[in-house]
């Protein structure tokens, strides 16, 4: 029976690439599903040979593991060149898009506290 080996939704195509690479090198044997136009579906990487799980389990954390330093080391080069993202960056680069998340906040909050505040009379 096929094991669910790598989740692809919310992955970059980088990564995918590189995790299909990774496995195939590897010799692993892969196949791909798509969540289909409603999104009913599973986005992955499923293995169909059940004999390679730990060894494909054990490559992809490996893999995992690297990409987790080199991530790792590209935030700490970016925070000691005064690059890395920060609140402020973010409001600067995005001012619209910050001000609707603030008021959507602030309705949700109007919105719940609404049957409360004519408690008060």
């Amino acid at each position: 029976m096929a094991h669910l080996l790598f989740r692809l939704r919310h992955v970059t195509d980088e990564e995918a690439l590189e995790v299909r690479q990774l496995l195939g090198e590897r010799g692993f044997d892969i196949y791909e599903t798509q969540a289909g136009f409603f999104r009913l579906g599973v986005d992955a990487i499923w293995l169909r040979n059940p004999h390679q799980r730990e060894a494909a389990e054990a490559a992809l954390a490996e893999y995992q593991a690297e990409r987790q330093v080199k991530a790792r080391q590209a935030y700490d080069d970016a925070a000691a060149r005064g690059e890395a993202p920060t609140l402020w960056r973010r409001l600067a680069a995005h001012p619209f898009q910050v001000l609707l998340v603030m008021v959507a906040v602030v309705m949700i909050i109007l919105i719940t506290l609404l049957p409360f505040i004519g408690l008060i009379d």
